[in-house]
């Protein structure tokens, strides 16, 4: 599964860092908490949460995640938008919760 993929089916909006969409997906993560993403996601996952600010995007290239998807409707502020381009790491959202996303992807990647 790549991220274009996941974008289209699971009607995802794209707010920017979409440089690489054939990226492939190895899994997902879930947290809010910045240090348990960065201790225990892998390459290539996916990163839910409702975290916007811009050392979200810092610790997804350091953990070369494939996307990172905001929750409830949320949206990244400027500087995280900016450092999502940067960076070519797709930031993605979806006006459903956690629960339901990570669901939805679940499914598509298992």
């Amino acid at each position: 599964m790549q991220v274009k993929d996941i974008i289209e089916k699971l009607n995802l909006e794209v707010f920017g860092g979409n440089t690489e969409p054939e990226k492939e997906i190895t899994g997902g993560y879930v947290s809010d908490l910045l240090s348990d993403v960065m201790g225990y996601s892998s390459e290539g996952n996916v990163w839910i949460t409702l975290q916007t600010h811009k050392n979200v995007l810092a610790i997804a290239s350091l953990k070369e995640l494939a996307a990172v998807i905001l929750v409830k409707g949320l949206k990244p502020s400027e500087e995280t938008l900016e450092h999502a381009n940067e960076e070519g790491i797709a930031l993605l959202g979806t006006h459903k919760s956690t629960f339901e996303i990570t669901g939805e992807l679940y499914k598509l990647i298992s």
